[in-house]
């Protein structure tokens, strides 16, 4: 047969309706697409196999046409594109293994150079989804001095941003993208890409090339949704232009009146926050901030991030560590773990409960004791006062189980088993009970939906919405530590209208918390020793707050002058003078009273902790602790352990608990060194060390090994008395 009737049998009879499949595909892919404005957009749609499935015939259908050509009409002019359609159709089924062979075959075998050219393309497109982003990168230099006709050039550049912003070079992707932009038409697609320029600006901190872009979607025929978020950008970054500013707060106002924005109001407040928030107006932030939840309650995806700045603002601005434990704790509630932002949270969470635990062991012992010493008669009235407040916040739930119940009145929630005492009633018959549950569960579970496995941690946690007990819907954050004391009656609350009895048990519940005899007023101060110390290495080494650093250890040196603590507590004392570039007495106090103390070694080493690794120093010094410079310290002084160098192993390794004690790895220093000291100094040394670690490592998994070794060390003292 002719080749003119392969040429036209293969065109019209197989690669058009292949080619019209794709472009069906592409077209439903961007039209039903999910753009979450809360992050920066991808420049090109994230290949999803859930998406395509509805699609899928067409994928199918378009692959088997792409294949005829291949079979029937090999000497046709359309094979080459056949075989790009093949690609880009197992591209989108993620085939990508497949899918980079036909490309592959493509450059090779093709003969016209345009075609190989868009090959090459979503070769790299390719590579790109693979994350092999040096063989993508080596495709694109390659290409980047080829000839490449407009199409390609197009897409050429929109690949390359997009192999960019995967690699996290958000200022590279947007500048190649202000250079796709000649090409494009005005569209909805176009708008897009705007305003994706606009954010990687921002996220490289370039607003004020970020703003032309946002500009620019307003005029590129963008659908509501763009146009809204482009306005909201551009007011955001509004500067410090006071009339701009005076503009913008009116627009925002107009935006909150329009009805369309009902259901987008959480996002305008938002916007108003982080606004006011980059003027340094955090108080004015936080009450918008407050108002985006309030409105947006059930929106899953906006408020665990308005959870998140709150904490932000809390935790870096107003040094308000209980509060931002709070938030945080409610975003990660809601925030999916796979989140960049959920990793980054749940690190400084995990420093923030433990500041939160230590400070309520300190409000709450420091309160009990206070109350101890107070006059027989005013503590008397004190613990009415609080029975008093209790009475009024039961008869406050009673309420609210009533209007959960349906039930408009007490006599009507009493209809059932109202012939027992309220305090024997099944639960689900005490609306007080069921109240306080309902409280109890919102607190910890928030006000979930009904649904299957509700508890299991593998389900997607944007199916919790905020709670009435969150942070923002109420007086004070879930878990904020109460500066009051804190008086609570254990077991179940008595309901309201308590007889003289029921009162006189709740009373003599709150005198047995009060420590009044020598026992009670000793552990309470165990209690109260042990978090002061602790508090300050957290606020020493985990937030980087010398100053009150030195608070807190002041407190505890002054509260327990013969703390055992005293040796680690001069030594933070004398690191957080020294990186506030203070001079003061703890040195010398340390070389003096506990001169044989590992820490007066360190201290008296230089003045400061050296850094225990060979080569340059890669620790903050004073500062916070560099993980990956401690877990590399470490390796290198167990290796120097193991060549048998324990002399030096042992210097070295002191001066790294200096350096990295705040690290998480500091309990694994401090058994290195522990063993060290058994092969280098005596036996009381050794035993000494060990009863440092189990006094300062509670909580370390170390702990049970190094239990073994002290009940090991004690027998071998035992056999020499």
């Amino acid at each position: 047969m002719s080749k003119g009737y392969h040429n036209l049998t293969a065109h019209f009879n197989a690669y058009v309706m292949a080619r019209d499949d794709i472009d069906e595909v592409e077209r439903y892919l961007f039209k039903n697409r999910k753009d979450n404005y809360n992050e920066t957009l991808p420049i090109l749609l994230p290949l999803d196999s859930n998406a395509t499935q509805t699609v899928r015939p067409q994928l199918d259908d378009a692959i088997k046409k792409a294949s005829l050509v291949a079979e029937r009409h090999q000497n046709s002019k359309w094979l080459d594109n056949a075989y790009i359609l093949v690609g880009k159709t197992r591209l989108y089924r993620q085939d990508l293994p497949n899918a980079i062979e036909v490309f592959k075959y493509v450059n090779t075998k093709g003969t016209d150079e345009n075609d190989k050219h868009e090959a090459l393309i979503y070769l790299m497109r390719a590579y790109t989804e693979t994350g092999d982003f040096a063989n993508g990168l080596t495709v694109a230099e390659y290409l980047r001095a080829q000839p490449l006709n407009k199409p390609n050039t197009r897409d050429f550049y929109l690949t390359k941003a997009n192999l960019h912003q995967k690699k996290g070079e958000n200022l590279i992707a947007a500048g190649i993208l202000d250079a796709t932009f000649p090409m494009l038409p005005k569209s909805e697609a176009t708008a897009r890409l705007h305003f994706i320029a606009g954010q990687l600006y921002e996220a490289g901190g370039k607003p004020a090339l970020a703003a032309p872009h946002f500009q620019a979607v307003l005029k590129s025929r963008p659908n509501y949704d763009q146009e809204f978020f482009a306005n909201i950008y551009l007011m955001q970054a509004d500067g410090s232009d006071a009339r701009q500013q005076a503009r913008n707060a009116a627009r925002f106002e107009s935006m909150l009146a329009d009805r369309k924005n009902s259901d987008l109001k959480d996002k305008i407040y938002f916007t108003m926050a982080r606004a006011d928030a980059r003027r340094g107006n955090y108080d004015r932030a936080l009450v918008n901030y407050n108002r985006a939840v309030q409105v947006g309650l059930t929106n899953t995806d906006q408020v665990p991030l308005t959870y998140a700045d709150m904490g932000s603002i809390y935790f870096d601005q107003k040094r308000n560590y209980s509060k931002a434990q709070a938030y945080y704790d409610s975003a990660l509630a809601l925030l999916p773990q796979n989140n960049p932002l959920y990793a980054k949270l749940a690190g400084r969470k995990k420093t923030l409960d433990e500041f939160v635990a230590n400070q309520t062991v300190i409000q709450r012992e420091d309160s009990l004791q206070r109350l101890a010493q107070m006059n027989p008669a005013a503590l008397d009235k004190l613990l009415d006062k609080v029975l008093d407040q209790k009475a009024k916040e039961d008869a406050a739930q009673l309420a609210l189980a009533q209007q959960v119940t349906g039930r408009t009145s007490v006599a009507g929630a009493q209809a059932t088993n109202s012939d027992l005492a309220p305090a024997d009633r099944w639960v689900l018959y005490n609306p007080v009970q069921m109240a306080q549950g309902l409280q109890e569960f919102n607190q910890v579970w928030g006000n979930r939906p009904l649904t299957d496995n509700w508890r299991r941690l593998n389900k997607d946690a944007s199916v919790a919405v905020a709670s009435e007990t969150s942070p923002l819907n109420g007086a004070n954050p879930a878990n904020a530590t109460n500066p009051d004391p804190q008086l609570t009656a254990t077991g179940n609350r008595p309901p309201v209208g308590n007889t003289l009895n029921q009162r006189k048990a709740q009373k003599d519940e709150l005198y047995r918390q009060i420590p009044f005899s020598t026992e009670a007023i000793q552990k309470s101060n165990d209690l109260l020793e042990s978090a002061l110390y602790r508090q300050g290495k957290v606020y020493k080494f985990q937030l980087d707050q010398p100053t009150q650093a030195m608070v807190v250890l002041d407190q505890l040196l002054t509260r327990f002058p013969n703390s055992s603590y005293r040796p680690e507590a001069y030594y933070l004392m004398h690191l957080s003078a020294q990186q506030l570039g203070k001079t003061s007495p703890w040195r010398d106090r340390l070389l003096s009273e506990f001169p044989t103390s590992s820490y007066a070694k360190l201290a008296s080493a230089d003045g400061q902790a050296t850094v225990a690794e060979t080569g340059s120093s890669t620790a903050v010094r004073g500062g916070a602790v560099n993980e990956v410079a401690a877990n590399q310290a470490y390796a290198s002084l167990y290796n120097l352990f193991q060549s048998g160098n324990s002399t030096e192993a042992l210097a070295r390794t002191e001066a790294a608990i200096g350096t990295y004690g705040g690290s998480k790895i500091a309990d694994k220093f401090a058994l290195l060194r522990i063993i060290l000291l058994g092969r280098v100094q005596n036996v009381e040394a050794y035993r000494q060390a060990l009863g440092e670690f189990v006094r300062d490592y509670p909580t370390s998994p170390l702990l049970p090994h190094v239990k073994e070794r002290q009940a090991a060390a004690e027998q071998l003292t035992a056999k020499r008395k």
